[in-house]
């Protein structure tokens, strides 16, 4: 029996603490470096038999606004984050002439989730998306209407 992968989003992630880089603490770094970017790296490697046997594979790896333009005190969130990008620009790259998979990342945006909530203590979530509310574009990257779209840098909102 031929097993296969249709598609993945490697989604876990890790807030950590908002504070300056010169003060962030070194066993958080790591942490959130092995959630937020070597996991993803990891179970995309190997999987990446099973997503090379489809005939139409979409890994949809999950930045934000903070990893593509880097902000004061977000230190390991944003640069795990834009070492997302990074990392998928160079696997669509890689990937490109001799598979059928596409790689593209996705920044959900400010969406209302219990990471947002601790991130934005003051900010009231009714006025946020739910997760489910922002899942279009999820669907549309995963889907047919996708096929041959690859290194791009999508915003759910």
């Amino acid at each position: 029996m031929l097993f296969r992968s249709d598609g993945l989003i490697p989604n876990a992630s890790l807030l950590g603490t908002l504070t300056p880089m010169g003060q962030y603490d070194i066993e958080q770094w790591y942490k959130l470096m092995q959630v937020n970017l070597n996991a993803p790296f990891i179970l995309t490697q190997v999987t990446l038999d099973l997503l090379k046997v489809s005939d139409d594979t979409s890994v949809i790896f999950t930045s934000s606004s903070v990893g593509r333009t880097g902000r004061a005190y977000w230190g390991a969130y944003a640069v795990s984050k834009a070492g997302n990008e990074s990392m998928m620009e160079i696997w669509s790259d890689e990937l490109a002439d001799n598979t059928n998979i596409r790689m593209n990342t996705m920044n959900p945006g400010a969406t209302r989730t219990a990471m947002r909530a601790k991130a934005y203590p003051g900010e009231d979530p009714n006025s946020l998306p739910k997760p489910d509310e922002i899942v279009n574009t999820y669907l549309y990257l995963l889907g047919p209407d996708s096929k041959g779209v690859t290194g791009h840098k999508f915003d759910a909102q």
